[in-house]
């Protein structure tokens, strides 16, 4: 009959020996942290990730990315919002045809829906639930609209990220102190302070060009298209060379002839040109309609 196993305890000896060998890496990793301390404060933090880009440890763009999480910690909706004044707004009371020119000239996805007052938003209309009207014009709008998302202007935007994941909402109205409509805010607008612009289907390349001529004799010009790029095209003279007003794009020359930052679908007429705001982002307008003067009467 075979004796049962035991299991020998561990001898003091080396319980002792252990112990000093933690106690060893304690204090090593004491010694460490005095001798090269970790940073202390966000800007400390953030000088370590360049010294870890110049060290090869980390990408330019990750390094950038990650400044972004960082930075948008103490960052509020209010920071990034769209202003109330820049938003692209539907009334409920509009008629379906024009609506649907509204969401076809802005093109934009979302809406926000008012009555009455533009500060009463009573709910988000899609544009892709408009084409249901379409086919069943019996529908009332009201019926397709989803209940709006209100936050605080103070609202953390690293709270409001994880509020647009967790509720797969990509839009809300950001409200102030006194319960007034001040902006909007969609999760492309959060995302952005990560990882910088996202562009979209009105951005290009810069070798794709930025002046596109359209089959009704329109043409479609980037707001940042060099004025004597537009001169060269249309044989026009906007802007005299020993002008006071020195502009490099013709979005910063029409912004200055309006007098205020562009909305969209807003005109002007420079020197036989006649230019209406097609897109804005940013408070600075992506795409004119350009096209002669007789033509846009």
């Amino acid at each position: 009959m075979c004796a049962p196993l035991s299991v020998s305890e561990p001898s003091p000896k080396s319980k002792t020996i252990d112990k000093t060998a933690t106690n060893e890496r304690s204090l090593f990793k004491k010694i460490v942290e005095f001798l090269n301390p970790g940073p202390d404060s966000k800007d400390e933090l953030i000088e370590s990730l360049a010294e870890a880009e110049d060290n090869d440890v980390i990408g330019a763009q990750s390094r950038a990315m990650l400044e972004g999480v960082i930075r948008m910690a103490d960052m509020t909706a209010g920071d990034v919002m769209v202003a109330v004044s820049r938003i692209d707004l539907l009334n409920i009371d509009a008629d379906a045809d024009e609506l649907m020119h509204q969401v076809i000239d802005t093109a934009h996805s979302r809406f926000p829906v008012y009555e009455g007052e533009k500060d009463n938003i009573i709910g988000i209309l899609m544009a892709k639930d408009l084409l249901k009207l379409q086919r069943a014009p019996e529908l009332n709008i009201r019926t397709l609209l989803r209940p709006p998302v209100f936050v605080p202007e103070t609202k953390g935007l690293n709270d409001l990220l994880r509020e647009f994941k967790g509720n797969r909402n990509h839009l809300a109205i950001v409200i102030d102190e006194f319960g007034r409509m001040a902006g909007l805010i969609t999760i492309e607008d959060v995302l952005e302070e990560i990882v910088g612009e996202i562009e979209d289907e009105f951005d290009i390349d810069d070798d794709q060009g930025d002046i596109f001529g359209l089959a009704d004799q329109t043409y479609r010009i980037s707001g940042d298209t060099a004025i004597e790029r537009v001169n060269e095209t249309f044989n026009v003279t906007l802007l005299e060379t020993d002008s006071d007003n020195q502009f490099d794009t013709i979005g910063g020359l029409v912004a200055h002839e309006m007098g205020h930052v562009p909305k969209r679908g807003e005109k002007t007429v420079l020197n036989g040109l006649s230019f209406t705001v097609l897109h804005t982002k940013g408070g600075a307008v992506k795409w004119f309609k350009v096209m002669p003067e007789h033509l846009a009467k």
